[in-house]
């Protein structure tokens, strides 16, 4: 259990960043920090995502459209009935 107003990713590690979209922002940046892309070509997560030669893992890029949408949700005034999006 925890304190309320902290924020925890899945696995279980306290959030610095509060933000509405930070579960989906860590769970992209851990995602990019461990594709093949980073280790192994010296690249930044970053240009890992700008340049699309098949190194970063479907998985990442479904949690950068996940990211995406929650962001822009935030922007859009309907979404405050229906609910922010990957949140």
């Amino acid at each position: 259990m925890g304190k309320e107003g902290v924020t925890f990713d899945a696995h279980g590690n306290v959030l610095h960043d509060q933000s509405a979209c930070a579960g989906v922002r860590a769970d992209l940046k851990s995602c990019l920090l461990q594709s093949d892309c980073v280790k192994k070509g010296k690249k930044t997560p970053r240009e890992c995502l700008l340049v699309d030669d098949g190194t970063v893992p479907m998985q990442c890029q479904a949690l950068r459209n996940l990211f995406f949408e929650c962001k822009r949700s935030m922007l859009d005034q309907r979404q405050r009935f229906r609910g922010r999006k990957g949140y």
